[in-house]
């Protein structure tokens, strides 16, 4: 068996290729070191994001920090596993391909407390340098202190700080759950919650950041941001969870919906939002949303309903701070 080497993402989203043939000229923002994830998305037409999909080009995302598995280099790039995102592609995690440079050795093994950013994006500085890198939602490093509004924390660059009101300070030691402040809410209510809070952004394929999802990373995103971890993708979040009974949907649960009016491949998932709605990240024309499902254009293609947020949590959860702050 291959020999693994340990690294870390060293740019705010590393998009993971299918292969090193897979990007295009006009995706090399996204190749970069840094990588300018939120221009690559925005600069694309409806065509080019299409074919993200249709030229099977984009696997998933990683988010600054998140550990990889190396079983490959070649040409400046590496074959990567992602242990956090599951599937049923690969036990170990989930495969891809990203640029080398885009990866850095991984920090010490740490049980200190993490930041977990809970603002939908926010700002790291390098106080030796004065740069700044901006981060997705549910990026996660391991604290070194805090000072005033400020905490420290290690990255792949060196020391920086994050601004307190942005992040949850988590430990390993810490009882796992959601928001202390929603302890009332019901679990699955909280997981919409957390899901509105990102209405209205764009639809992305592979995406697996706040500056966009596709459909299941936007369930499997959710997931994570209440301590539960799923499968990664649509078709295997529908294998697992706890089957639900048709007209016995709870808000949070996952729809899901295959070809052939239901009885083919999956293709997509939503979250049940109560009253017969879904919210939802629908396709690369779209943005994150909230439908009614009584004559939604996939209504016939529902195939199953699976709970997962009854689960005991796995990781400590993120909360939202007081202060929201809009998707741009």
């Amino acid at each position: 068996m291959t020999e693994l080497k340990a690294m870390q993402t060293a740019v705010n989203v590393a998009t993971v290729w299918t292969s090193p043939d897979s990007p295009r000229p006009l995706d090399e923002p996204a190749l970069g070191a840094p990588a300018d994830a939120a221009g690559w998305t925005r600069a694309m037409t409806l065509e080019e994001k299409l074919d993200l999909y249709a030229g099977n080009r984009v696997q998933t995302q990683l988010l600054y920090g998140t550990p990889v598995l190396v079983s490959e280099e070649r040409d400046g790039w590496a074959k990567v596993l992602i242990p956090e995102q599951s599937t049923g592609k690969e036990p170990r995690g989930y495969p891809g391909w990203v640029p080398i440079r885009q990866l850095a050795g991984p920090l010490p093994e740490s049980d200190g407390p993490w930041a977990v950013v809970c603002s939908p994006r926010t700002v790291l500085s390098f106080a030796a340098t004065g740069e700044c890198l901006e981060l997705s939602f549910l990026t996660k490093l391991p604290v070194t202190g805090e000072t005033g509004s400020r905490v420290r924390v290690d990255t792949p660059h060196g020391a920086a700080s994050l601004p307190r009101a942005d992040v949850r300070i988590v430990s390993a030691a810490q009882p796992q759950g959601g928001d202390p402040a929603s302890s009332t809410r019901p679990a699955g209510g909280e997981l919409v919650r957390q899901g509105l809070r990102f209405a209205g952004l764009p639809y992305l394929w592979g995406g697996l950041s706040s500056y966009g999802y596709d459909c299941s990373g936007f369930t499997h995103s959710m997931h994570r941001a209440l301590g539960l971890l799923i499968p990664r993708d649509a078709s295997d979040q529908a294998l697992d969870g706890d089957p639900v009974p048709p007209g016995e949907e709870l808000p949070g649960d996952l729809l899901f919906f295959a070809c052939e009016q239901g009885r083919g491949r999956v293709h997509h998932v939503g979250i049940y939002a109560g009253e017969g709605r879904m919210l939802h990240s629908p396709d690369s024309a779209g943005r994150i949303e909230l439908v009614g499902l009584a004559g939604y254009k996939l209504a016939e293609e529902h195939c199953a309903t699976r709970r997962y947020w009854t689960r005991q949590a796995v990781m400590p959860a993120a909360v939202e701070p007081q202060a929201r702050r809009p998707i741009e």
